[in-house]
């Protein structure tokens, strides 16, 4: 059975996830500095409806929780449990429509040979509703070729799997992260597995939203 946002989105059982704990107190919102590592980068991507855009469309303008993913994964500790940590930040800010108004959800995929607009916007479901006061936006590349230099700027380890005549088809192999993204397009957090936990992303946005106080 493949894991999807239109099947977990309908109340259907999820398969078990061995969830990170948390085992500390998460620093409060804004008591905590989170300096810029790196910037996203730019190139090539389209959205659920076939549009296509530069990915500094999606990380600009609002503070921004990235994932890379399939839409058939099924690895417990790969996509089915950043899109279970996805769902819960987003349920969170839902509760806080101030905030949410100021956030962004990006899904992109890893295997655009597969993942096409289409197949996008079908795991998607509402979750992709424009109207809604947190959009998130699944987003795929017309290519391997497209997908590399976005993966390699933000060093998302994979490997390249080729077909019978050496064409790039997808990327595999790859470990689980998550990318915040402040306003004007600089990397402040890179979380892995351990660090997937809805209280500590929630406040670490917070924290970039206190930067640039209330909204206008």
């Amino acid at each position: 059975m493949l894991l999807t946002a239109s099947v977990l989105a309908a109340g259907e059982p999820e398969p078990r996830l061995r969830e990170p704990k948390q085992d500390f107190a998460a620093p409060p919102p804004g008591s905590y500095r989170l300096p810029v590592i790196q910037q996203a980068p730019k190139g090539p991507v389209l959205d659920s409806n076939g549009k296509a855009g530069d990915f500094s469309r999606y990380t600009r303008g609002r503070v921004t929780l990235l994932t890379f993913m399939y839409t058939y994964c099924v690895d417990p500790l790969g996509c089915p449990l950043a899109f279970k940590t996805m769902m819960r930040v987003r349920q969170r800010l839902l509760e806080r429509p101030e905030q949410a108004r100021r956030v962004r959800l990006v899904s992109l995929s890893f295997d655009p040979s597969h993942d096409d607009p289409a197949t996008m916007k079908h795991y998607a479901g509402k979750l992709a509703d424009p109207a809604s006061p947190v959009r998130w936006h699944f987003l795929t590349t017309r290519s391997v070729a497209e997908l590399k230099p976005l993966l390699d700027a933000l060093g998302q380890e994979v490997t390249v799997e080729l077909d019978n005549k050496g064409k790039p088809t997808r990327v595999r192999n790859h470990l689980l992260k998550m990318f915040l993204i402040d306003g004007k397009g600089g990397i402040r957090e890179i979380y892995s597995t351990a660090f997937l936990i809805p209280e500590v992303l929630l406040n670490d946005i917070e924290t970039l939203l206190l930067e640039t106080g209330p909204a206008s």
